[in-house]
């Protein structure tokens, strides 16, 4: 089941208080739906691809005692992909339920940004948010990149809602998607509050689970990476190391190296895969990884002498 529906199926149980359903159907309608006619004729249609989202807009316009007229469900089906939509006719009735819903301005006209009267309750804009989601939002789990978006009508819908958002303590950003108006969160732990601001309190546990999996993996794999690099890298220097102290035996011959210098020499050959900090531990007396690394370098140093004296 994807975060979206498994979101969605969670929400669209969840109850709230009569200014909230208020609120709610307030996201509902300003988000998903669609007004045809004029006058007597006027119809709302909201449309949705869940059923329960389906069911919950028909509860809340039946609860919402604003709206008269006939309410219905009908069953649709749009590039072999179903979906519901849930239709409103009530005329002039349904215009003024759609004014208290800060859907239409007084004039009549479409109204744009969210009506201050709606979310005026910390439970309102929670709910408000909650309808949002409900009408057109998506959600990708952890399982990939994090993402939440919810499509909006209008620009300035998009900035009330991110507004809206920021009071929740949710850090939400305005963008566009083939020109239309978007809302989105991209960081989990942002997505995590917004769950939980809209009540998807069960989904949120779930999300989590997954977001800690996903980044206890990519920890492990890092150290992983970074245990093999250090590994190659070790056996490089060391490959380089044996074949400079090779040159300088061969040319100078070991016993005529310094004693300190002919102890490390004398041990690198011995031990071509061991560390610096190894090749201390096997002196005698023991020597510190910097005190080994003074030494090579001094062998190095003389190797590439060597090879200059035989270029010239």
């Amino acid at each position: 089941m994807s975060f979206s529906l498994r979101a969605k199926n969670e929400l669209a149980r969840v109850n709230g208080r009569p200014c909230c359903r208020v609120a709610e159907l307030a996201a509902l309608v300003k988000t998903g739906g669609r007004l045809t006619g004029r006058d007597n004729r006027l119809t709302l249609e909201i449309g949705t691809e869940n059923a329960a989202v389906a069911r919950k807009v028909f509860r809340l316009i039946k609860e919402v005692n604003r709206f008269a007229g006939e309410v219905s469900i009908r069953k649709h089906k749009r590039l072999n992909r179903s979906g519901y939509i849930v239709v409103v006719k009530g005329g002039k009735s349904l215009a003024l339920a759609l004014r208290v819903l800060g859907y239409l301005g007084n004039n009549g006209q479409l109204r744009d940004g969210i009506k201050k009267a709606v979310v005026g309750r910390d439970c309102c804009r929670r709910a408000y948010l909650r309808g949002a989601f409900l009408a057109r939002g998506s959600l990708s789990g952890p399982g990939s990149a994090y993402h939440l978006e919810i499509p909006v009508r209008s620009e300035l819908d998009g900035h009330d809602l991110v507004a809206l958002m920021e009071k929740l303590g949710v850090e939400g950003r305005m963008g566009h998607r083939k020109r239309v108006p978007v809302v989105y969160i991209k960081e989990g732990e942002q997505i995590s509050r917004c769950l939980s601001a809209m009540g998807a309190h069960t989904t949120l546990l779930h999300f989590e689970n997954v977001r800690i999996y996903k980044e206890m993996r990519n920890r492990v794999n890092r150290l992983v990476n970074c245990d093999t690099a250090n590994v190659n890298k070790a056996v490089d220097a060391g490959m380089r190391q044996q074949e400079n102290v090779k040159l300088v035996v061969e040319t100078l011959g070991l016993a005529n190296l310094p004693s300190p210098l002919r102890e490390v020499a004398r041990l690198r050959l011995a031990h071509p895969d061991a560390s610096l900090r190894e090749l201390g531990e096997l002196a005698r007396p023991p020597l510190t990884k910097s005190c080994v690394n003074h030494r090579m370098r001094r062998l190095e140093a003389l190797a590439e002498a060597l090879r200059r004296e035989r270029q010239a």
